[in-house]
């Protein structure tokens, strides 16, 4: 890798680095296994950095960490315990916020409950805002069965019983 073609990556790394743990996370469930999902994806986008097409940088980035989100839950089949709050949200103090962290909390365990694929469709719908063509290409299958995850996801998370007496912060479809 040339030095011009290094510090392209390391710019694009330490920009895409937030967002790409935040994603992780929500896939993960759990902060230290996102930063390592992360890390293991961006390791491996390096190598491949020269051949990826500058306009896929994103797309690229996005279906390698859910294909090695999957690889690694497929590896481990274990129960990942989840932390009760988000990495930003840990560190905010202020007043007001105990209510949004709540929910959130909720919200992480609600989706550590669902299986993977759903887990993942719905985290890159409603988290990631991609389309069902961006999920189903992210994923490698059909568009139905993006709708099919969607549905049966929402309808888990509803059902959940942290949000059983709350409002679900998914109300409709998308």
């Amino acid at each position: 890798m040339t030095h011009e073609n290094h510090g392209d990556f390391a710019e694009f790394a330490a920009a895409a680095w937030p967002r790409l743990v935040r994603t992780a996370h929500m896939l993960t469930g759990d902060f230290h296994e996102a930063e390592d999902l992360v890390q293991t994806t961006l390791v491996k986008v390096c190598a491949r950095w020269r051949r990826i097409p500058r306009d896929d940088i994103d797309v690229y980035v996005r279906r390698a960490l859910v294909n090695n989100n999957l690889s690694r839950i497929r590896k481990k089949r274990v129960t990942h315990l989840l932390m009760p709050f988000l990495p930003e949200t840990e560190h905010r103090t202020h007043g007001g916020h105990a209510e949004a962290v709540g929910h959130r909390a909720a919200l992480v365990q609600a989706l550590s409950a669902l299986p993977a694929r759903q887990r993942t469709v719905l985290v890159l719908r409603y988290f990631e805002d991609l389309s069902d063509p961006d999920i189903s290409a992210a994923l490698n299958c059909s568009l139905g069965t993006v709708k099919t995850h969607a549905r049966r996801g929402l309808a888990a998370l509803r059902a959940h019983p942290s949000f059983t007496t709350d409002p679900s912060p998914f109300s409709g479809a998308h």
